[in-house]
């Protein structure tokens, strides 16, 4: 059984890149948090050698049907060649917090009354 909620991780270089997406996928109902954990260290290989960075680790809440969206729009918009990005479900949740999400990431309607 698969989970209606995930979180979505990703590495940015810097502060800057890190608000940039952040405020992207909340504005775009892709997610509807994204926490921004600064002073991360980041130890791993690429392109045959053991490499060291500091980042910032993006968290992003969103629905998993979602999830799609939210990887082409970090891919669109992330400086990096090959940019860390992971879907993890939701297993347990308080249930006014995950239908919060269900309904930030809901596209908005434009129905107006006159």
């Amino acid at each position: 059984m698969s989970s209606p909620y995930c979180l979505v991780f990703s590495t940015c270089p810097e502060a800057e890149t890190a608000n940039r997406l952040a405020h992207l996928l909340v504005e775009q109902r892709l997610a509807a948090c994204v926490n921004l954990l600064p002073g991360i260290t980041s130890c791993y290989r690429w392109q045959g050698a053991v490499e060291t960075a500091s980042e910032v680790l993006l968290m992003a809440k969103t629905a998993t049907h979602r999830y799609g969206e939210v990887e082409r729009a970090i891919r669109q918009h992330h400086p990096y060649e090959l940019p860390e990005i992971v879907m993890v479900p939701i297993g347990h949740g308080l249930p006014p917090y995950l239908q919060w999400i269900a309904q930030c990431v809901e596209p908005e309607t434009s129905s107006h009354s006159s």
